[in-house]
């Protein structure tokens, strides 16, 4: 069996936009993660959702792997975004719709 290490970062090198949190972006099981959930559903953005609860070793190694000890946690084309608070301020601010731009992925958004 892969090790976590592997896991993630196949999650993270395989998908466009991948967020890692508790719960399914149906049925997110904390508020931050779904925070993120409706953000990303605003923004029409394709991305796909890890239940890190579903595994302890993806739970703890998501964190160890970004060095950022909360989830939710955010990447896009293979890069670290953030938690929580940094995705709702970079959405708030417009700067998580450019970065989305500068990386080639379309926003469906309707102005």
């Amino acid at each position: 069996m892969a090790d976590a290490n592997q896991i993630i970062d196949n999650e993270v090198k395989s998908n466009d936009v991948v967020l890692f949190m508790k719960g399914t972006p149906q049925f997110p099981m904390c508020g931050f993660s779904g925070q993120v959930v409706q953000i990303l559903n605003y923004l029409g953005v394709p991305y796909k959702g890890v239940n890190v609860l579903e595994d302890e070793t993806v739970r703890q190694g998501i964190k160890d792997y970004s060095n950022w000890p909360t989830i939710p946690q955010l990447y896009v084309k293979g890069e670290f975004v953030g938690g929580c608070d940094i995705t709702r301020e970079m959405f708030q601010a417009g700067e998580l719709q450019q970065l989305f731009a500068d990386k080639g992925i379309q926003v469906q958004q309707s102005a």
